[in-house]
């Protein structure tokens, strides 16, 4: 079940996860340093399964509770018909692993010619399990403004480009290219929907880190757990992939943030250098 009744086993400025790492380097080799640590994974439940695994080696008790749920696209109809016409494309852009997934599952091949982007490292490494090896991806700043400033989408006049992603989402990206001359369009690939939280579960997990991926996942988490959310911002670690989710939390009231570098290997790393200092 992922309606939130029942968890799977398995101060400013914000500090960045990974400060002090090399420190961690000169002391003896700990093959459980998150031990003790109850650990919040709340991404969709296929995707949290990999990095809770990762963290259950090293000696966490992770916990998941999903903040959102992914299905196929309503309108598969509209994804075939994109499907028929993506070899007209000079530039795929997937927004998510999400977006990788389903969108390759209607494509089965990226058509020759057409140019692939991926907005974050996760993303680009989901495309490359598909066998998609040329992917321009930021190098540093993984999101749609770091993907914007890369010099392979400055001079993009004339191009077809299609943006696969979610059921709604940022248009920054879109807006972008269409100002800079593109001919935009937008590809549901999947939906996401909100299960029902249970407070009383939360809580019962005593968290000492909840890690949240996506400024959608965190405002669901806010109101969804209701008068128990001040409670846990008090008392619970928040680690988060970007430092526009962490302003967000921030407003919420969330008093201990933390930033990680993207991806599962990003959170694993700042999670073990952050619990080097807060031993149990």
């Amino acid at each position: 079940m992922t309606d939130g009744s029942t968890p799977a086993p398995l101060p400013n400025p914000l500090p960045q996860a990974g400060e002090g790492a090399n420190e961690s380097l000169c002391e003896p080799f700990d093959k459980t340093p998150l031990a003790g640590f109850n650990i919040v994974v709340t991404r969709p439940r296929d995707q949290a399964e990999g990095l809770a695994a990762s963290l259950q080696v090293l000696g966490a008790n992770p916990v998941l509770l999903p903040l959102l749920e992914i299905a196929p696209a309503p309108d598969q109809a509209a994804l075939q018909a994109f499907v028929q016409r993506a070899a007209n494309c000079q530039l795929l852009v997937f927004i998510s692993p999400n977006a990788v997934q389903y969108g390759m599952a209607a494509l089965h091949h990226i058509p020759a010619g057409v140019r692939v982007a991926a907005v974050g490292q996760g993303t680009a490494k989901t495309l490359r399990k598909q066998q998609v090896e040329q992917v321009i991806v930021p190098r540093e700043r993984f999101d749609s403004e770091g993907l914007l400033a890369l010099p392979e989408l400055q001079h993009v006049d004339g191009w077809r480009i299609a943006i696969l992603r979610g059921d709604g989402g940022r248009e920054l990206l879109g807006e972008t290219l269409a100002s800079r001359g593109a001919q935009v369009e937008y590809v549901t690939c999947y939906q996401r929907s909100k299960p029902v939280l249970d407070a009383q579960v939360w809580l019962a997990a005593h968290p000492d880190v909840i890690a949240v991926t996506s400024s959608e996942a965190l405002a669901h988490l806010w109101q969804g757990l209701g008068e128990a959310a001040p409670t846990l911002a008090r008392t619970a670690t928040l680690f988060v992939a970007h430092p526009r989710i962490a302003a967000i939390a921030q407003s919420q009231g969330w008093q201990h943030v933390v930033i990680t570098a993207a991806g599962d290997d990003g959170m694993r790393d700042g999670l073990v250098a952050w619990a080097a200092q807060h031993r149990k």
